[in-house]
């Protein structure tokens, strides 16, 4: 197909507009309830509210799919990751709460599709820097309607790398393997969270990792880095966003950043 919208897509976007008006009347407010999960990250009453309204919509426009999302879970009871259906939504609705609740703009709200166990289908929407990335499986990668691409960089030493900061290095017991991709590097950011993956999507990084993330964090980003013609695995280089682990270069460095940091 190319890059036009068909009705899948569409509604994603439609979705993501859904979440857009909450998560923006409730960024910065005084009020906003903060609550420390068991996993011990945070939640806020906006995240709360973006899913259910996301579940609601989806019930009532796609009633024969499920959702599985990062504050209810699974749909249809198999667990948080699980799904029995052929199609599924996954849904984060505030990817970066914790900086959301700080009050900085780099949050977003990560919309895919699953179909028989394939993502085809999503959307990185980030409200507060008025950007949105979007992709259908075969039909490319587009940044606020313009097709994207990822870099031609060929080595490290010239590469820009971007992750989300040493503690989850420390938790999985890898900092010196991070350390060393970051030394081979040319340059790095502690940008994290979905925005590190859009900029290797479109070409302003090339490499960006995270060494425990969830479905829902890297369903939609793993897509629109593969059609923007990136390399998306987890850190033992197998191609699922499923994995507990990130991994998306713009193919490639993909080998030579696995051999440093691949477990």
């Amino acid at each position: 197909m190319t890059g036009g919208l068909d009705d899948d897509l569409r509604f994603a976007l439609e979705l993501a507009d859904a979440a857009d008006a909450i998560t923006m009347a409730r960024h910065r407010a005084e009020n906003l309830v903060v609550e420390t999960k068991p996993d011990r990250t945070p939640v806020t009453d906006a995240d709360r509210a973006v899913e259910q309204a996301l579940r609601e919509l989806i019930a009532r426009e796609r009633p024969q799919d499920e959702v599985i999302g990062e504050e209810f879970g699974d749909s249809a009871g198999g667990g948080s990751h699980a799904g029995t259906g052929p199609r599924a939504w996954i849904i984060d609705p505030i990817d970066g709460t914790a900086s959301y609740l700080r009050g900085m703009p780099t949050w977003s709200t990560l919309i895919a599709l699953r179909e028989n166990g394939v993502i085809t289908a999503g959307v990185v929407s980030m409200p507060a820097l008025g950007r949105r990335w979007r992709a259908r499986r075969g039909g490319g990668a587009f940044a606020d309607g313009q097709r994207i691409q990822v870099s031609a960089i060929a080595a490290l030493e010239d590469a820009q790398l971007t992750w989300s900061g040493i503690r989850e290095w420390d938790e999985v017991g890898r900092t010196e393997a991070i350390v060393e991709l970051i030394r081979s590097c040319w340059r790095s950011r502690g940008i994290g969270d979905a925005w590190q993956y859009m900029l290797v999507a479109e070409g302003a990084a090339d490499v960006a990792l995270d060494p425990s993330v969830s479905i829902w964090d890297l369903a939609a980003v793993s897509l629109i880095v593969e059609e923007a013609g990136g390399r998306f695995t987890d850190l033992a280089g197998r191609p699922t966003p499923d994995g507990g682990s990130g991994l998306a270069t713009n193919g490639l460095l993909h080998d030579a950043v696995l051999r440093i940091v691949g477990r």
